[in-house]
């Protein structure tokens, strides 16, 4: 009987020894420890660097259209439409959202306090275009910029930035990312003045 534990327990021994010294599953479990970090880490990153391409875009647009206005000395709804048109392209290949342009010719008035109104303004908001901000309204301009009889080209592009994380409800629950998440306001406005002439007037506006 005595005889039979000892050779059970050094059986169990030989085989715990064995079990320790085994190395097969090392690998597996590494693996199954570092590959959610990794790829959690690749699609943060993938993610930053669209972000940060696309923001770039919206300010590339902003700039291009109001130079492509400025060119101009006069233009039409059509001629407007046209040019949104462009910069809209710019944003692409990223396709989740459209991007809202608004361009906007200002008239700054000839006098010791120069205001600054709205001499005509289209814009475009999910693809479809239509008047801007009303004609004669006043709107605010950096006092730079605010000199007596000159006229300025106001482009404000805007994006509604969606990463492609959040696209699927339910996959955005899973990965526990709240409402902050969804979107990322993406804006830029320049100012432009024209280029071949002192004022640019729209015909039809």
């Amino acid at each position: 009987m005595l005889q039979t534990l000892n050779s059970l327990f050094s059986q169990a021994r030989d085989n715990a020894a064995s079990f320790c010294r085994n190395r097969r599953g090392v690998a597996a479990v590494e693996f199954a420890l570092v590959a959610p970090v990794l790829m959690a880490l690749y699609f943060v990153t993938m993610e930053v660097s669209q972000g940060i391409e696309s923001n770039k875009k919206v300010s590339r647009a902003a700039a291009m259209i109001g130079d492509l206005v400025a060119q101009e000395q006069g233009v039409n709804k059509d001629d407007l439409a046209k040019i949104m048109q462009i910069g809209q392209a710019i944003i692409y290949p990223y396709n989740r959202t459209n991007p809202s342009i608004e361009i906007t010719g200002i008239q700054i008035s000839n006098e010791n306090n120069p205001k600054a109104t709205v001499a005509w303004s289209r814009k475009m908001v999910n693809n479809s275009v239509s008047p801007g901000l009303a004609k004669k309204a006043t709107v605010t301009v950096p006092d730079k910029l605010k000199l007596r009889d000159t006229f300025l080209i106001q482009v404000t592009t805007s994006l509604d930035y969606r990463p492609l994380i959040t696209l699927a409800a339910d996959a955005k629950t899973s990965m526990g990312l709240t409402a902050s998440f969804d979107s990322i306001q993406m804006s830029e406005t320049y100012f432009l003045r024209p280029r071949t002439s002192n004022t640019i007037d729209c015909s039809d506006c």
